[in-house]
């Protein structure tokens, strides 16, 4: 299996479809093995129905159902540690970073390179149906609390929801971290840099979503995992 395509699912039975079926309209004319996995995070709509009813049609869609909402960080950690794939991409739902976006990160795998993050936020990237202003500063905000806190200086874009790592930094990586939630890519990306990994931000095009579900709320819990990061980092819980 040369890649794993992972998809966290919320409530998404609207929007899924859809990219589901572009996913592996694009991957279906490649020449390497693929999977997709969506795995589901307690939906309380039909979400885990919309996925079973492409199973005929994606033949290889994969299903992780579970009953509970556990928070994004968790369901993505499982996928990327169920999947098969020499090189695994998460992605989100809302496809707002398109799955043809994987062919500007996988040549520096080549180049040894072992996590890689699309990013909106440096030269090169470009920004289709952009965020309000409120939203650009509430993003900007947070990086920077990021940076600060977490210690990521150097990365100007974690939260994009398009990243892609070898089945040998998942395997090490992901078993370490201890955010469930939507700081679980600070967590990561600080674990990775600590253990020598080599991380590359790529910059991607990426279409802005009006109904992203990230709101103020999610943004101050995100600053109390940051904190909780922090600790850890502190009490050497990561090591």
């Amino acid at each position: 299996m040369f890649l794993s395509v992972i998809i966290p699912a919320y409530n998404e039975e609207k929007r899924l479809s859809n990219t589901l079926i572009e996913i592996d309209k694009y991957l279906r004319k490649q020449t390497y093995e693929y999977e997709i996995i969506v795995v589901n995070d307690g939906s309380k709509d039909r979400t885990a129905n919309v996925v079973k009813e492409l199973f005929p049609i994606i033949k290889n869609l994969r299903l992780i159902d579970n009953k509970e909402n556990r928070g994004k960080g968790f369901v993505v950690r499982q996928g990327l540690l169920e999947a098969k794939g020499k090189y695994r991409l998460f992605t989100d739902a809302d496809n707002s970073t398109s799955i043809g976006q994987i062919e500007k990160l996988l040549p520096y795998f080549q180049k040894g390179y072992n996590l890689l993050i699309g990013s909106r936020d440096i030269k090169g990237a470009l920004i289709a149906n952009p965020q309000s202003g409120h939203r650009i500063i509430l993003g900007n905000v947070f990086n920077l609390m990021v940076q600060a806190i977490v210690g990521l200086w150097g990365i100007w874009d974690t939260q994009c929801g398009f990243k892609a790592l070898t089945a040998e930094a998942a395997q090490d990586i992901l078993p370490k971290c201890r955010i469930d939630r939507w700081a679980f890519d600070p967590e990561f990306l600080i674990i990775a840099r600590k253990s020598g990994y080599k991380i590359k931000e790529v910059p991607i095009v990426w279409v802005n979503d009006p109904e992203s579900k990230v709101k103020f709320k999610g943004m101050v819990r995100m600053g109390i995992d940051l904190l909780k990061i922090r600790w850890n980092l502190l009490a050497r819980k990561y090591e």
